[in-house]
């Protein structure tokens, strides 16, 4: 279900000094990747909305029903990191149902408090956070794995509990922190409208890509090598 996120860009760029008095002229259309959140959606718009609040629905109920089995099965306790990976998943789609029911809303965003409303919830900051824990997580069940089937004596005798609840720690602190940076520094409105991950200049929107293509990519298909 974090996949839903990356239906959200769309291409543009944007400048701002204050971002609760940006005025349109601010705004420029590039082809380079970055989202806007618009609180008044057309036809279309507001049905592909509808079709995303329903699937994000989905896919929380589905991740709280893995939960539900697991701790009733009493296996839990036994896989730590699977768990939170359904935990980190459903909190994914959460905020996702949230972000795209308060689009649906038609909020006018106004003043500062239109303003923290489209960075913590209208640009999926929450949503963004989560799956990029999601994605350490991942890499973390792997290498977990892959210490316990090849290295199994290794593993036995030196794989600790804290070692696996210290990447968990890491995977949701890495993943809050990367969301809260991004989206607090790119985000602003212009006329009740939410713009995300829109940058103050080519070079730190450059940046940002190259950063993401490596640590999400490039450095993750290594560790399956």
């Amino acid at each position: 279900m974090s996949q839903v996120t990356s239906m959200m860009t769309t291409e543009q760029e944007f400048t701002f000094e204050d971002p609760t008095e940006t005025t349109p002229s601010d705004v420029t259309h590039q082809t380079t990747g970055s989202s806007m959140t618009s609180s008044s959606p057309g036809r279309a718009t507001f049905y592909v909305q509808c079709a995303f609040l329903v699937i994000a629905l989905v896919g929380a109920a589905a991740n709280a029903l893995v939960l539900y089995a697991m701790t009733a099965s009493r296996q839990h306790k036994k896989h730590v990191l699977i768990v939170n990976q359904n935990v980190l998943d459903f909190v994914n789609c959460l905020f996702l149902s949230v972000d795209f029911a308060l689009k649906l809303c038609n909020i006018n965003l106004n003043g500062t408090f239109g303003y923290w409303l489209c960075v913590t919830l209208l640009s999926s900051a929450g949503s963004w956070g989560a799956y990029v824990g999601s994605l350490i997580n991942l890499a973390a069940i792997s290498i977990e794995r892959y210490l316990k089937v090849v290295h199994h004596m290794w593993a036995k005798k030196k794989l600790r509990d804290w070692m696996i609840y210290s990447a968990i720690a890491f995977a949701w602190t890495s993943g809050t922190v990367m969301a809260a940076a991004v989206n607090i520094t790119t985000s602003g409105v212009v006329n009740g409208v939410c713009y995300t991950l829109l940058f103050k200049s080519e070079a730190a929107q450059l940046a940002f890509g190259m950063w993401d293509f490596l640590s999400f990519y490039v450095i993750m298909l290594l560790k399956f090598q």
